[in-house]
């Protein structure tokens, strides 16, 4: 007689069980390394347009004015 008491409970739970793995999945992370994540990250920025394609002058700019600065200390030294 205590078969349909014992069923309703059990149902629950596992109901309940059901909804928290569910919820647990939905914070699973789709990346199995920061590795992955990062190049997914900079695919998406660069996707988006915000990494600059062309190249930066500076590396050259600061070479000539360090040069300069070089040219310079030599002259005066001298």
């Amino acid at each position: 007689m205590n078969t349909p008491h014992r069923h309703r409970p059990n149902a629950a739970l596992t109901s309940l069980e059901a909804a928290a793995t569910l919820a647990r999945g939905g914070f699973a992370c789709m990346f199995s390394t920061a590795d992955e994540y990062e190049t997914a990250l900079i695919t998406q920025r660069r996707a988006q347009g915000r990494y600059d394609q062309l190249p930066s002058r500076w590396p050259a700019v600061l070479f000539v004015g360090c040069a300069l600065m070089v040219a310079g200390t030599v002259l005066l030294l001298n």
